[in-house]
């Protein structure tokens, strides 16, 4: 990340507040009312700031900052202008949970963004309880929307999704049975893992290896080795960082694995294809975010790569969904009221995101449905959009 910019996303800037309330000028009384309260509604948010996962933090505080602009643009939440607090969870447990805590600490923050990690998700989520207030989460453990914690609420599609989209893929599109199934041994990879292998189950094409890896693994010789010695003639994934995924896509195919692969939605995150390059040509990978999938997609891809030069992937696109329907909610309840809040959140219907149509279930759940993409040399290609409604 170049010097500054990282301070940069790290707060609203004097220049970005002054733009929102240039635009107040058009609605007078809104920007009196603002000022006679003398305050901004502020949202907390838990990002990889350091750590290995900072260039996607990065591009997770953009999503959200994009949000946050356009909704005071339109005039901000309840009269007031949003504000973002971010605190660097250091891409660790410990770090969420002392980001968390930091953020917990101010009284006038209303609500949070959590992680797009199920473990650091889990390690926050007692914390979470405890304090009451909705926070918005990109995890996709299934486990996180049905463990009693009300508080949560879920901006992509969980993994008993993405488990059956990837084997309904593999099995009947790719006419593929003899599954190598790989993951990490967190709470991310440990429930895709099963997710997927009860899917295949089900198809009558159980796995002929179910292989686990630890995170920030530097040689997975020994795992190509297994998925090479197995027999298989499919690879199903869940990597919960990119950089694993990257160093394991080249050595791959160094040692010759060329069988198709269909993984889970960090296969066709920009920092992952960055770091793999060519290796991952030709993969196929389950994504939440497809920029072709739907108009509010494409709309969210032009903001996005018109202020960031880059294209955009889940990593913003949920953080820019999440602030949104969080602003409109709490516009609906008319209130910062958690409950209130919670309600409101949880009533949402038809809601059209970067990411999807939300249409939240009494879980926390907004979304339930996986699009499939196709690594193009390069290029990530949208085939179909798969919806569950079970």
């Amino acid at each position: 990340m170049k010097p500054g910019l990282r301070e940069d996303w790290m707060k609203l800037t004097r220049r970005d507040f002054a733009a929102g309330i240039a635009v107040g000028i058009a609605a007078p009384h809104i920007l009196t009312s603002a000022r006679a309260q003398g305050a901004t509604i502020k949202i907390g948010m838990c990002a990889p700031v350091t750590g290995p996962a900072a260039e996607s933090g990065g591009y997770a505080i953009k999503g959200a900052k994009l949000a946050l602009e356009a909704v005071n643009k339109a005039g901000g939440v309840l009269g007031k202008q949003l504000e973002l607090i971010v605190e660097d969870d250091q891409t660790t447990n410990p770090g969420i949970v002392l980001a968390f805590s930091k953020l917990a600490a101010q009284p006038d923050i209303v609500a949070f963004l959590g992680s797009i990690r199920s473990t650091q998700v889990h390690a926050m989520a007692p914390d979470v309880i405890k304090l009451g207030k909705p926070v918005m989460i990109g995890g996709t453990d299934p486990n996180l929307t049905h463990m009693g914690n009300q508080w949560l609420f879920r901006f992509r599609p969980n993994d008993s999704y993405s488990g059956r989209v990837i084997a309904d893929y593999g099995v009947n599109t790719l006419a593929k049975k003899k599954w190598a199934v790989l993951h990490s041994t967190d709470a991310f990879g440990t429930a895709g893992g099963k997710a997927l292998t009860s899917a295949l189950e089900k198809l009558g094409a159980p796995p002929v290896l179910d292989q686990g890896y630890a995170n920030q693994s530097q040689d997975f010789t020994p795992v190509v080795l297994a998925i090479k010695q197995s027999g298989a003639d499919i690879l199903g994934s869940y990597f919960t960082f990119e950089n694993d995924l990257g160093i394991f896509a080249r050595q791959l195919r160094q040692l010759g694995v060329n069988i198709p692969w269909v993984g889970s939605p960090s296969i066709v995150n920009i920092t992952a294809l960055k770091l793999a390059g060519p290796a991952l040509y030709n993969t196929y990978g389950v994504a939440d975010y497809a920029e072709d999938s739907s108009e509010g997609s494409k709309a969210f891809g032009k903001l996005y790569r018109d202020a960031v030069k880059v294209a955009p992937d889940n990593q913003s696109s949920w953080p820019y969904d999440a602030v949104s329907v969080l602003a409109a909610a709490i516009n609906k309840a008319g209130s910062t009221d958690p409950t209130k809040v919670r309600d409101a959140i949880l009533a949402t219907k038809k809601f059209p995101g970067a990411e999807g149509e939300y249409n939240f279930d009494q879980n926390g759940d907004g979304l339930h449905g996986y699009n499939i993409v196709k690594n193009d040399k390069g290029n990530i290609v949208f085939d179909k959009h798969i919806e569950f409604n079970d």
